[in-house]
């Protein structure tokens, strides 16, 4: 945890409060926080601080703000991604988040199996943003977008983000053109399911005016994809 985030505040000359209980656990038995401490602190959605502890309880911390943050910047990139297994989803929801992309869109492909839609971990995305955000020191959550049905995604919804100037890469390993690297301006990125995209699927996102690269002879789990693609992209 680089970066405490309470929720949004009205008041922004302090006193905050700290109140969720994992966050107090960590700060007391972890970081052994004190009285005069200095914290980072960032309200969701709004801004990032210095503060100064005021008070401490079992339950609550007490902190003063002293001067506002920079915070990091976004990655501009939509991140596309078929809906991955559950156990896999909180990870890679957490190092999207932490690596800053603007946007993620969750859809479905012909190889994503239709029990994934059903998963509690699609309730619990906001925890798994919230952690990134802690991690990376950031406050403003990317969009989540859920799409359950992936012809009319590529067909009436894709089209719209894509541009002259934010084109939309498909990561695709039998497509002959290699990902390009260090780019300077922002795309859409599309990853598919861990047995891939079908061939339908692909000609239906290139008809739709996407390009399709490859990563390399070896196929990478989809975090791991996520995570090199975006460095490759933005180094």
């Amino acid at each position: 945890m680089n970066l405490v985030l309470i929720p949004p505040q009205e008041n922004l000359s302090g006193p905050w409060q700290i109140h969720e209980p994992r966050q107090v656990m960590h700060l007391r038995e972890q970081l052994n926080l004190q009285v005069g401490d200095t914290l980072k602190v960032g309200i969701l959605g709004q801004a990032r601080y210095l503060t100064r502890v005021m008070t401490i309880t079992a339950q609550s911390i007490e902190v003063m703000p002293l001067q506002q943050e920079a915070c990091p910047k976004k990655l501009p990139v939509t991140l596309i991604v078929a809906l991955p297994r559950p156990k896999v989803l909180r990870r890679l929801i957490m190092d999207s988040v932490t690596l800053g992309v603007e946007r993620i869109c969750l859809i479905h492909s012909y190889r994503v199996d239709k029990s994934y839609w059903q998963t509690p971990f699609l309730q619990q995305l906001d925890d798994y943003v919230q952690l990134g955000l802690e991690q990376a020191g950031d406050t403003i959550a990317p969009e989540i977008q859920l799409y359950k049905r992936f012809k009319p995604f590529v067909e009436d919804i894709l089209p719209g983000m894509i541009q002259p100037e934010r084109p939309a890469y498909v990561a695709h390993p039998y497509s002959a053109q290699t990902m390009p690297i260090n780019i300077s301006h922002g795309c859409s990125l599309i990853i598919g399911p861990e047995g891939g995209f079908i061939p339908y699927e692909v000609e239906l996102m290139q008809k739709n005016g996407c390009q399709t690269y490859q990563l390399g002879s070896r196929i990478l789990r989809t975090e791991t994809a996520v995570s090199y693609v975006l460095g490759r992209l933005f180094s």
